[in-house]
Order: structure tokens, then sequence, then C-alpha cells
């Protein structure tokens, strides 16, 4: 039997590319020493460079999330909200760089992880376990006392 997927499933894989992309670029920018961050900025750790390479690898592992995620099952999930978190802290530790920037991104991968976290499991068949209605229907008629 068809199962369609859950349009918050899509949703999240389809923010989880956008935000990667955004992270690839911006790395690749960070990396080029690009003339719009913040001029004389001091980071936390290290300079401009190093958090273009972090933004750039944390860009890729997001795209590849979100392949997982569409691909189905709990390893899907488990990889995308990794990702997006490691991409939220990322972005809160890059302020300096790029402020408004990095809070769009921070906002971008909090609705993220609540997508994949709250919506993950919904159209995925079999994979799923989904109790049935007249299980829980029973339960409640069991505790019902009169």
């Amino acid at each position: 039997m068809y199962e369609e997927r859950s349009g918050w499933v899509t949703f999240a894989g389809i923010l989880l590319v956008i935000a990667g992309a955004l992270n690839v670029i911006y790395g690749i920018a960070a990396i080029g020493n690009s003339k719009f961050f913040v001029a004389n900025t001091k980071y936390i750790f290290s300079d401009l460079k190093t958090w273009g390479w972090i933004a750039l690898i944390v860009g890729i592992l997001q795209v590849l999330a979100a392949g997982s995620l569409w691909a189905g099952g709990l390893y899907g999930r488990i990889v995308g909200i990794g990702a997006a978190s490691l991409s939220a802290i990322a972005a809160l530790l890059s302020i300096p760089g790029y402020p408004f920037w990095s809070l769009a991104i921070f906002a971008l991968d909090v609705v993220i992880i609540h997508q994949i976290a709250t919506r993950g499991t919904e159209g995925r068949g079999d994979a799923a376990p989904v109790e049935p209605a007249s299980a829980r229907n029973m339960e409640g008629m069991a505790q019902y006392k009169q």
C-alpha cells in the first residue's frame, strides 16, 4: 500500500537543503576572505578562515542529512537533528563575523529541529510503529470505572 510522505518531513528536508546551501556559500566566502564580513572581528576560537571551514563542513553535513531524512527511518532523523544542532551552535559562535545572518540561520535551525523532532515519523508506513486506535480505545475503557 502506498503511504504518502508527511509534508512536514518534506518541509524540514527542504529547510535542511536551504540552510546547508547557505552555509556552504558562506563557508566558501569566508575561506576566500570576502569583503562583506565585518572587518577586524575577534572570534572565540580562531579567525574567519577557520569559521569558513566550519560553515562549509556543517553545510555539507546538512545537505547529506536532508537526503538521509528523505530516505526515511530513524537514522535520517538523528542525522538531520544533529546537523541542524551543529549549525545552530556554529551560527551562535560566529555572531561576531555576521551578526544578523547568524541569528537568521540559528532561527532556521531551530525550526528544522522542531519539525524533525515532532513530525519526523508521519507518513512513514511500516517503518514507524503506530499503535492502532482500537487498542487505545480499549485501554481507555479498561481504566473507566462505573
